[in-house]
């Protein structure tokens, strides 16, 4: 490691030293961290080569992270990962088109911008995996038969890695299997490293025990989110893992947190089901949870940011083509400057395949009108980031409510920009950490049970299992789902500017049965339908490769 700097004014930390390379390359060294005030955080050390004198046995190794940052500086840079065995996994799902970003949109191998509607199934106690709520085959065809077309599926830090450096294969394995179901019947699935309240000890679930370093303040629950900011353990756990404190095997926390994530890309990668790798689900600042609520930049750049740009790295040494998808701020803390219309606050990801991926609730808001301005405002924030910086925005939480009124209006907010989205949640079970009620939350009672009759909360499907565009041969401009009639108007042109679909190229819209029992009637401008009536997808063909296609869909009396 570098050495840190001296000094409480100025100071820069030391540089990390390169890992050697051998038949398993070694880590680099980790920046030194910076004066209090105005330090800046040294680099992190390259990682040495694998597979040179002999055969690969382990995962390339990692470069070491950046150094810490004083107040008034800058973290320092992650060290490049090594060369060596990336062990993807052989039978990899490719069936499916893959799906990557380009620019602002989505869009699969045929250069169709899609979009994706869906749930987040999260199972928050050990075992940690999702087969342990009965989360099965029924449930993924299930969602298939209403038009879902994607699931952000919950891994937890303690099911990857239980011990220091020793990684759980058959826990992994039960992911990918998961993951591989999901892809049998044409869902996507966005890999979610999730935690609410850091870990089990702390009262929710995430880091391993031996990753919850509180330096043996009192550890009080106030509940989910109260904890957040009241409990001093909570908080002592957070600042642990931002500061990088060494564990047990002798590198840091955010280091195996790294390593963690490297070892989940590996397992799947070369998946095309998997469009997504979610880093950190709502990640909490700590101590410094006040001035991020109030506003101040310090905790979204120099400590969240850079444990983004440390994971990339890591994934990126295993999978180099599968988004990755950031998170601002807990929205603890995020969401009254959101809704005060601030700028989202993360420093520059160094890579060239993002997503922002925020989350859209209501706050408990006492109306439906104070909802959709909440939600709107929420989403016109994301969204202005996303413009920005040229990426794509995923709404991938809002929901864990029962109420139509508020779930519709945080669907209005995704529609108006276009957005993606994954409801929470698929099934309240096992839901130890949410503000809402785990029954009202859910669509499905209990995945141990088949999805019919009075297993399935019908309040809920009926509104979320709307028609919606799956795949467009062009570009999207403008949704809306209102007042019965669900209205799609998109160009043409190609969403990476090289030029227009020819007349004729296919796109297709969901139309589920939930949503039109008594079937449907189409109205279409600029193109023309070619699927059966009332074909639960509706296939429209352009009429030329110029112009501006409308479609119109109303139920059927």
């Amino acid at each position: 490691k570098g050495g840190n700097g001296r000094g409480l004014l100025f100071g820069a930390g030391g540089g990390g030293g390169r890992g050697g390379d051998g038949a398993d390359g070694g880590r680099g060294g980790n920046g030194g961290s910076g004066a209090f005030i105005m330090g800046i955080g040294g680099a992190g050390g390259d990682a040495g080569n694998s597979g040179v004198g002999g055969g690969s046995t382990e995962l390339p190794a990692l470069g070491g992270a950046g150094g810490n940052a004083g107040l008034l500086g800058n973290h320092g840079a992650v060290g490049k990962s090594g060369t060596g065995t990336t062990l993807i996994q052989t039978g990899a799902n490719t069936s499916m088109l893959s799906v990557t970003p380009t620019g602002v949109w989505l869009t699969n191998s045929d250069g169709q911008v899609v979009l994706l509607h869906g749930f987040n199934e999260v199972y928050k106690l050990a075992p940690y995996e999702p087969s342990a709520s009965g989360f099965s085959e029924d449930d993924a065809a299930f969602l298939a038969a209403n038009g879902f077309n994607v699931v952000r599926l919950g891994v937890i830090w303690a099911g990857v890695e239980p011990q220091p450096g020793v990684y759980d294969a058959a826990y992994v394995d039960s992911i990918r299997q998961t993951v591989d179901m999901l892809a049998a019947h044409g869902i996507y699935t966005i890999i979610d490293m999730h935690q609410d309240l850091y870990s089990a000890s702390l009262g929710g679930e995430g880091a391993p025990e031996w990753a919850t370093k509180t330096g043996g303040l009192p550890n009080r629950s106030f509940g989910f989110p109260g904890s957040y900011y009241l409990n001093p353990a909570e908080t002592a756990a957070w600042d642990g893992f931002w500061n990088n404190a060494e564990a047990a095997n002798g590198i840091g926390l955010e280091d195996n947190y790294a390593k963690a994530w490297e070892t989940v890309a590996a397992a799947v990668a070369g998946n095309n089901s998997v469009i997504g790798y979610d880093i950190m689900n709502e990640p909490f600042p700590g101590t410094s949870w006040l001035p991020t609520l109030l506003g101040s930049p310090f905790y979204a750049t120099q400590q969240l940011t850079p444990m983004y740009n440390q994971v990339a790295a890591a994934i990126r040494a295993v999978d180099p083509n599968t988004a990755l998808f950031v998170e601002p701020a807990n929205p603890a803390v995020s969401e009254v400057p959101a809704i005060l219309g601030l700028p989202v606050q993360l420093g520059t990801i160094d890579d060239a395949k993002v997503v922002l991926a925020f989350h859209d609730y209501c706050a408990g808001s006492a109306t439906s009108s104070i909802c959709g301005w909440l939600a709107m405002q929420q989403a016109s924030t994301a969204h202005a980031y996303g413009k920005a910086n040229n990426i794509p925005v995923f709404m991938d939480e809002f929901g864990a409510s029962h109420l139509p009124s508020d779930l519709r209006a945080e669907m209005n907010a995704a529609d108006r920009y276009l957005m993606s989205w994954s409801v929470w949640a698929y099934s309240g079970v096992g839901d130890i950490t949410t503000s809402g009620s785990t029954d009202g939350e859910s669509v499905v009672y209990d995945p141990a049970l088949p999805p019919t009759g009075d297993n399935v909360n019908t309040g809920n499907l009926q509104v979320l299992a709307g028609p919606y565009p799956q795949a467009v041969s062009g570009t999207p401009l403008k949704l809306s789902n209102t007042d019965g009639a669900f209205t799609f108007n998109y160009s043409t042109a190609k969403a990476d500017g090289s030029g227009n679909f020819a007349a004729g190229s296919l796109s297709s819209v969901s139309v589920p049965a939930v949503a039109y029992p008594n079937g449907y009637t189409v109205t279409v401008t600029g193109g023309h339908v070619v699927s059966a009536a009332n074909a639960p997808t509706l296939v429209i063909a352009s009429d030329t490769d110029t112009g501006v296609v409308q479609v119109v869909v109303t139920a059927a009396p």
